[in-house]
């Protein structure tokens, strides 16, 4: 079956640099939108980034200039890269991914922004 895995997750420090990674497996098709979500405590969670086949970008505006989402040169891969990093930014995130009409999730990776 289809899965997504994340990883680069961790403990940094306000200012620092994270870069996620997310790999799907399981499917021969590309998919056609991936993104990056995050939850933090008691908050709902909310769409990060998303990268479409056609290399379409789009950002909540609170990331703006610090996030930068990519795809890998393998197939189905993702990255983000979060640069300047607050202790507002301390979630679980979570990569999704659109294949035919059906939504894939992985399991989520805690980052935590921390002095």
């Amino acid at each position: 079956q289809v899965q997504l895995v994340e990883s680069g997750g961790g403990l940094v420090q306000p200012g620092g640099s994270l870069r996620l990674s997310c790999a799907a497996s399981g499917t021969i098709f590309n998919f056609a939108v991936m993104a990056w979500y995050r939850q933090a405590p008691g908050k709902q969670r909310e769409l990060v980034a998303l990268i479409t086949s056609g290399d379409s970008l789009n950002y909540v505006d609170s990331v703006k200039g610090r996030f930068t989402i990519s795809r890998g040169n393998a197939k189905n891969t993702v990255y983000l890269q979060m640069n300047s990093l607050k202790p507002e930014d301390t979630a679980i995130y979570y990569c999704n991914g659109e294949l035919l009409g059906r939504n894939f999730w992985g399991q989520g990776t805690q980052v935590t922004v921390s002095s």
